[in-house]
């Protein structure tokens, strides 16, 4: 935990260092990739700094972790002594952690990191930032980065490393107009590690101006199956805004035959302790990825407490891996489907966008989320007014987690 003296410092300049965190971390960003190009060609995602989103999500991040170490130091009103190490903000590090082993970062990084938001830090606050403040953040920084060192040092042990694999696309499905589905199988023909439903890879594909590019992708496909399977949408993109240039390179040119470097699975999006709960799986359009497999899972383990299923999208012809969608839920014994699209909805659905109101929710249930962040806030709205625990309540995010950046 943060020790006594610094936790005061940083209490006392929160609120200088969160009204100045955006300019922080884009300073941060620009020192670190003209110190080190290569972040950025072959690590950073270029769309995500090019929308600026990435810089959301690290202050963010930042700020909460602060946040919460000065909340658990200090006196209490009774004058007892504050000291609650559990509430660390954990689900949001092992967030992170999964993110970051995905893509191979080393505990060495952090090192440059450091160095760099450091620069950043004095470069924007200037005076203020006294030896007193530089070695209270200083703590602030490396409780949080040696928590997700040790955090990813576990992932990357329990995988065998962090290497890259290649793998070869054996199929190709369109599934929408702007969704395909890829298979790939192991180019070494060695055994394929399983996954558990809602978990992602990152895949690392070289683009025509040589960048070696990754984006993660919520593995598609049951779990069990010798083949990964990834359901890729086209973002639209182009030079000025890359957002999409990774999923308008797999759509255009990776066929059949195609080699593409795959991590090992990761993503804390997984359905623990639901034997017997009821169970609520959330998507709204691309968000439907990492639900199917739960599907799938909950299909095959027998589970027979209630399921409700909700997903929302722009039209029937715009719901990708609907077939599987509604197969799973079907084998389920006690499972409802509610489905919302916004145009050309069928007698079995509702117009518009997704509304819980009248959906029965069972007591104890588990809810998981996946969505754009309007969805996701939504739902879990309506749901904690239901009476679902908000711890009860998990989610995933495709790109930077800006959760926290617009609470």
């Amino acid at each position: 935990m943060l020790s006594e003296q610094s936790a005061a410092t940083v209490r006392a300049t929160l609120p200088a260092v969160g009204a100045a965190i955006g300019e922080i971390t884009e300073r941060f960003y620009a020192g670190l990739f003209a110190a080190h190009p290569d972040l950025l060609r072959d690590l950073f995602n270029r769309g995500n700094q090019a929308a600026g989103t990435q810089r959301q999500a690290l202050a963010g991040s930042i700020a909460a972790f602060a946040t919460r170490l000065v909340e658990q130091t200090g006196d209490t009103a009774d004058g007892r002594r504050r000291d609650r190490p559990q509430d660390r903000p954990d689900a949001m590090l092992t967030r992170i952690a999964h993110k970051h082993a995905s893509l191979g970062v080393t505990p060495e990084q952090y090192e440059v990191v450091h160095e760099h938001l450091f620069a950043a830090i004095a470069g924007v606050l200037g005076e203020a930032v006294t030896p007193e403040v530089a070695a209270a953040w200083d703590e602030v920084y490396w409780l949080m980065a040696n928590a997700l060192i040790a955090i990813e040092r576990r992932l990357y042990a329990e995988r065998g490393g962090a290497a890259w694999r290649e793998w070869e696309v054996v199929d190709r499905v369109e599934e929408t107009a702007d969704v395909v589905t890829f298979s790939l199988r192991p180019r070494d023909g060695a055994p394929v590690r399983d996954f558990r439903a809602g978990q992602y890879v990152s895949v690392r594909t070289q683009l025509p101006d040589g960048a070696r590019q990754i984006r993660q992708y919520s593995l598609s496909g049951a779990p069990g199956a010798d083949v990964r399977r990834i359901s890729v949408k086209r973002v639209g993109g182009g030079p000025a805004t890359p957002e999409g240039e990774v999923s308008d390179h797999l759509h255009a040119r990776v066929r059949e035959g195609a080699v593409l470097e795959l991590s090992e699975p990761y993503g804390d999006l997984v359905l623990d302790g639901v034997e017997g709960a009821p169970v609520l799986l959330a998507s709204a359009g691309i968000g439907i990825t990492p639900i199917v497999p739960m599907l799938a899972h909950l299909a095959a383990s027998g589970h027979d407490a209630p399921v409700t299923v909700v997903h929302a999208d722009r039209s029937p012809a715009d719901h990708a891996l609907r077939a599987d969608h509604e197969a799973y839920a079907a084998k389920l014994p006690d499972a409802s489907v509610h489905l919302w699209y916004e145009r050309e909805a069928p007698a079995h659905a509702r117009t518009g966008l997704a509304d819980l109101t009248d959906v029965p929710v069972a007591p104890g249930t588990r809810a998981y989320l996946c969505g754009p962040l309007p969805f996701m806030r939504a739902v879990r709205a309506q749901l904690i007014e239901k009476g679902v625990a908000p711890a009860d309540v998990h989610y995933e995010v495709f790109g930077p987690d800006l959760w926290l950046a617009r609470a």
